[in-house]
């Protein structure tokens, strides 16, 4: 049977998509795609320079102002350290042209500290930070009362350390305080050590964690326009941003026996529902595969290479490849609810914490390239893609870059039929000339294939190459 149409330009220029995978149907109806980006205008204002590091919650003068974290990863001393220019060493098997040799670990390793004190934080300044949410989708006590889970021995040694001290017992209190408080139930009395500790260990064993990065607004910025987004960071600080994620999301799934998932996901702005305009990532242990990852294994039984036939190889017939390197593949989606940029790695490995360094840094300097065209004025979700703890059936690790740039309205709870002013070719063409130039600028990876560069040869995902491979 032959394949449907996932997008069917009409006559008069409207154009119709259909997403392969959850059926979600998406218009762009002529003539709407030429109102404005749903973006509000903000006026810049000076920066108070006399708080630098201390603007949000997350920035570095207020370590204490966010739950005992897991885990930081510090910049190694040496001029050499960023290395921006470095390029990922082809892997084999890819069927791509190599690019420029790059060094033997094109993501060198940053020190890294577990499970810091509360007299520690301040010895070092982080790079990224991996800490609890406040405020947790599952919470600690979700998995206990439902699934009987107990605190590991080495986060319970570290809750009674932690408190253990004047500086730990403070911050502990205070969270404590704010969290209750703003639960409608405020403390009546000080806390016993043992209620301090089983704090503790509640906000370690939650599930929820957030990736923070360092900068609040770009380094010598001098208004509030210039925040540090993911684009803004160097090419090697994205690697390790995404690196740390990764080591993140498996930390999650083998501390949890009965974590089935882990989404991760960014949030940029408040209109994509972020709390804080401060770049952060989020992992969420949960004990669901989700009706995401449900749709596609019922296509994949069908069909294991229909992310090869369904997605990359139909966005090229289309024209719609915006970018590639030897390790990944990004175009412009269709059939979303918001003009979506979709990634996929081309590795052999599903899971991205069995991908090789090489391909980890691949995949993450694509991205950084599309955040960096997409800009930091515009609200943004990032969602990852990758294979739940017990399943069996290989997928490719994918991420989702989608412009949080239009309000969903009547229309489309009445149809569920989308409408998006933005379609994929416009996608492309407001995406591609940006790489030119940031390339161009030195501002991105320079390996990164744009548009009528990339080879675009089909079936260049490689995920069924390993279909027994365990998940760890």
């Amino acid at each position: 049977m032959r394949e449907p149409e996932y997008v069917d330009i009409m006559a008069d220029g409207t154009v119709k998509q259909l997403n392969p995978f959850t059926g979600t149907e998406v218009w762009t109806v002529a003539g709407r795609g030429n109102r404005p980006l749903g973006v509000k205008e903000h006026q810049p204002e000076a920066i108070d320079q006399s708080r630098a590091g201390a603007y949000c919650v997350f920035c570095e003068r207020r370590y204490t102002d966010t739950p005992p974290e897991k885990a930081r990863l510090v910049a190694s001393s040496g001029p050499d350290w960023a290395a921006d220019h470095a390029e990922p060493a082809p892997s084999g098997g890819a069927g791509e042209p190599a690019g420029p040799s790059g060094p033997a670990s094109p993501i060198p390793d940053w020190p890294l500290h577990l499970l810091t004190g509360a007299d520690d934080l301040y010895r070092t300044r982080a790079e990224f930070r991996r800490i609890p949410n406040l405020f947790e989708i599952l919470s600690f006590d979700y998995w206990q009362a439902n699934y009987g889970y107990q605190l590991p021995a080495d986060l319970a040694a570290h809750s009674r350390r932690y408190v253990s001290t004047a500086e730990g017992r403070a911050h502990v209190e205070r969270l404590l305080t704010a969290k209750l408080t703003a639960m409608a139930s405020p403390p009546q009395g000080p806390f016993s050590d043992e209620r301090l500790i089983e704090a503790t260990g509640s906000f370690l064993g939650s599930g929820h964690d957030v990736i923070v990065a360092r900068r609040h607004f770009t380094d010598n910025a001098l208004d509030d326009s210039q925040l540090a987004g993911a684009g803004t960071l160097s090419p090697a600080e994205h690697r390790q941003f995404i690196r740390f994620s990764i080591e993140a999301m498996v930390d999650l799934y083998r501390r949890n026996r009965y974590a089935r998932y882990v989404s991760v996901f960014q949030n940029w702005l408040k209109p994509a529902g972020a709390s804080l305009d401060h770049l952060h990532k989020q992992l969420v242990a949960i004990d669901a595969h989700g009706a995401q990852y449900e749709l596609a294994l019922e296509a994949l039984r069908e069909n294991p290479e229909i992310f090869n036939e369904r997605a990359v190889n139909y966005a090229a017939y289309k024209n719609l490849v915006i970018a590639e390197n030897d390790f990944a593949v990004a175009f412009a989606g269709f059939g979303h609810r918001y003009p979506t940029v979709e990634l996929f790695s081309k590795s052999e490995a599903p899971d991205p914490w069995n991908h090789e360094p090489a391909e980890v840094a691949g995949m993450a300097d694509l991205l950084h390239a599309l955040h960096a065209a997409t800009g930091t004025a515009i609200p943004t979700n990032e969602e990852w893609h990758t294979r739940p703890a017990d399943a069996k059936l290989p997928t490719p690790w994918r991420i989702m870059l989608k412009w949080r740039v239009s309000t969903l309205a009547g229309f489309e709870g009445a149809t569920k039929i989308y409408l998006n002013t933005i379609d994929p070719y416009a996608l492309r063409d407001l995406v591609v000339p940006k790489l030119f130039a940031l390339r161009a600028e030195g501002r991105i990876a320079p390996a990164i294939r744009i548009a009528t560069e990339a080879s675009c040869r089909p079936n260049p995902l490689h995920y069924t190459a390993n279909r027994g491979a365990p998940l760890f």
